[in-house]
C-alpha cells in the first residue's frame, strides 16, 4: 500500500534503506516546520517554532529595530545604542552601556569566529559503515576557538529584549547561520523534533538528543533565546543534555532571563539532575545581572484609549465603534479556524488581522501557551470583552488569563480589553486579605503600587505571585500610547 502521510514514508524509508539519521531527522521534522512555496506560514500547526529567517508583520521573533534580514555591515552594538539614545528612543544610564559593551565584546569576537564542521551521524547496515562510524569522534567540550555565550539577568523592565533585539539585529554579516527565538518557542520546536527523533530511531532506540542538537548546530551557531526559564521537569531532562550538546558543537548562545543561573528550576522535581545544566551555563556563559535600579518600563507614559472599564451598555457601544472602524476594509468572518497541536481553536469574529472573543470564549476552555501563541502571532490586535473580576472559584480562568497576556506581549499584540474593574485589578482581593510579604516584595520590584493592581491572594506559589505580578505590569504597558504607536 502507498503510504499516505510524511511521517509513515520517513519511517518505511529509514527502516528498508537505513539512511543517514540526521536526514531523515532533518525530512520528518522539516516538512512540519518548514512552509511549502506559497503557504503561509502562520498557518502551519507547527508556526510558534518561528526561524530565524522569518520576518512577516506578525512574526514571534519581533524586532523594535527593523528588518533582521537587512545588511549589518559596518553596523555594532554600541554604535546602534548610541543612535537611539541621540535620537531620543531611549535614555541611557552607565550601566546600560557596561552591558552593551559586553555585548560589543561579543559581537568583535564573533567576527572572526569559524565555527566547526558538524560531524556527520549515520546508521548502516554495512559492516564496513559501521567500523568506520565507530571512528567518528562527537566533540566532548567546546571548540577551542568559540567565544563564550552571554546570560544576562534581570527583573522585569530591566531592557533585557531591547538588549537582545539590539544584539541579533548587529550580528556581523559573517555569521550567516543564526536564530533569535523566544524560549516557548524554542522549547515547541525542540520538542517536536526530540519526538518525531523517537520515531525515526524506531525500535533500535538512541539517544533522541544529538541528532536534535546536531541539526540545531546546523542551522545556527548564534543561537539567541529570550525569557529563558526552567517550569517543568520535560523540558529540564532535555535542556541538561541539549545545551551540552550544542555548546561542544560550537553553537554560541546568548539568554536572558528573569533569574540567575543558581535559581533556575528552583525546587524543581529531580532537580540535581539539571544541576550540570546551571553548572555548564555559569562556566561557559559570562552571567551578568542587569538590575540597575532603574525600571525602563516605569518611566512615565501617557495612556491610550484601550482599556473600558466597567461593563455598561456606553462601554460597549464604545468598543463595538472602535471594532467596526478598524474592520471597515476588511470583512469579517465568523467562527474561522485555527489548527494547532492537532486542536481546532475557534475565533468567534474576525479579519485577517484583528480578532475579538469575549473573556469566557478565551479562557473559558482549556487552552495552553502554545495555543494563545499561535492565536496572538495570527492577528496583530485582539479584542477580549466581559472580563470579570476573578476570585479562587475562577482561578483556571485567571492563569489561563495571565498566559494569554504573556503571549500578547511576546508577539506585541495590540489589545482592546472591556472589564468589570480596571484590567489591572481583575485579579485583586476586597481588601480584607493581608498583602504576603512575598507578594509585597514582587510589586516592589516591578514598581507596582497596590492603588494601581491591588493584591491577590489568588496566588500562592513563588511562580504564581511573580507570574500576576509581571501580568499586571505588562498590561499597565499594553496601555501605553508607545506600545500603540509600534
Amino acid at each position: 500500500m502507498k503510504p499516505t502521510s510524511t511521517r509513515t514514508v520517513v519511517i518505511f524509508t529509514l527502516r528498508r534503506r537505513r539512511q543517514p539519521l540526521q536526514l531523515r531527522v532533518s525530512t520528518v521534522v522539516h516538512r512540519h516546520l518548514r512552509p511549502v512555496p506559497g503557504a503561509i506560514t502562520r498557518r502551519f500547526n507547527s508556526s510558534l517554532a518561528v526561524e530565524a529567517s522569518s520576518c512577516g508583520p506578525r512574526n514571534v521573533e519581533h524586532s523594535l529595530f527593523g528588518t533582521r534580514g537587512a545588511s549589518t555591515a559596518g553596523v555594532t552594538p554600541m554604535g546602534e545604542y548610541q543612535k537611539l539614545n541621540a535620537s531620543g528612543a531611549l535614555r541611557g544610564d552607565e550601566h546600560q552601556t557596561r552591558i552593551i559593551q559586553k555585548l560589543q565584546d561579543l559581537h568583535d569576537k564573533l567576527i572572526d569566529y569559524n565555527p566547526p564542521k558538524i560531524p556527520e551521524l549515520t546508521q548502516s547496515n554495512s559492516l564496513l559503515s559501521r567500523l568506520f562510524t565507530r571512528n567518528v569522534q562527537l566533540p566532548t567540550c567546546p571548540p577551542k576557538n568559540a567565544p563564550n555565550g552571554l546570560y544576562l539577568y534581570g527583573d522585569v523592565g530591566t531592557g533585557k529584549t531591547m538588549l537582545m533585539d539590539l544584539f541579533y539585529k548587529t550580528l556581523p554579516g559573517s555569521i550567516t547561520r543564526k536564530r533569535r527565538v523566544h524560549f516557548h518557542a524554542f522549547m515547541i520546536d525542540v520538542h517536536k523534533r526530540v519526538h518525531a527523533a523517537k520515531i525515526a530511531m524506531g525500535f533500535n532506540g538512541g539517544d533522541p538528543i544529538l541528532p536534535v542538537a546536531r541539526d540545531l548546530a546546523n542551522e545556527a551557531c548564534v543561537l539567541c533565546f529570550d525569557e529563558f526559564q526552567v517550569t517543568d521537569i520535560a523540558d529540564a531532562m532535555i535542556l541538561r543534555r541539549l545545551l551540552e550538546s550544542m555548546v561542544n558543537f560550537g553553537v554560541v548562545c546568548v539568554m536572558t532571563s528573569n533569574r540567575h543561573p543558581d535559581d533556575l528550576y528552583k525546587n524543581g522535581i529531580q532537580r540535581s539532575s539539571f544541576v550540570p545544566a546551571i553548572e555548564l551555563i555559569k562556566s561557559h556563559f559570562e552571567v551578568t545581572d542587569l538590575d540597575s535600579g532603574t525600571d525602563y518600563r516605569r518611566i512615565p507614559r501617557a495612556l491610550s484609549h484601550v482599556y473600558y472599564d466597567p461593563l455598561t451598555a456606553e462601554n460597549a457601544r464604545e468598543i463595538d465603534k472602535v471594532f467596526r472602524a478598524l474592520t471597515s476594509a476588511d470583512p469579517v468572518i465568523h467562527n474561522r479556524t485555527l489548527n494547532t497541536w492537532g486542536r481546532t481553536i475557534t475565533i468567534p469574529e474576525s479579519t485577517s488581522e484583528i480578532a475579538k472573543f469575549s473573556f469566557d470564549e478565551l479562557c473559558g476552555q482549556p487552552l495552553s501557551a502554545a495555543d494563545y501563541l499561535e492565536v496572538t502571532k495570527k492577528f496583530g490586535t485582539i479584542f477580549v470583552l466581559d472580563v470579570p473580576k476573578m476570585g479562587l472559584d475562577s482561578k483556571d480562568k485567571a492563569r489561563r488569563f495571565i498566559t494569554f497576556i504573556d503571549a500578547c506581549y511576546e508577539s506585541h499584540t495590540k489589545l482592546f480589553v472591556t472589564s468589570e474593574v480596571p484590567i489591572h485589578r481583575v485579579f485583586s482581593d476586597d481588601g480584607s486579605k493581608p498583602v504576603s510579604d512575598h507578594m509585597r516584595s514582587v510589586m516592589d520590584d516591578l514598581g507596582l503600587s497596590g492603588e494601581v493592581v491591588g493584591s491577590s491572594s489568588m496566588f500562592t506559589g513563588e511562580e504564581e505571585v511573580f507570574a500576576f505580578a509581571r501580568a499586571c505590569s505588562r498590561l499597565v504597558e499594553m496601555g501605553s500610547r508607545e506600545w500603540s504607536r509600534h
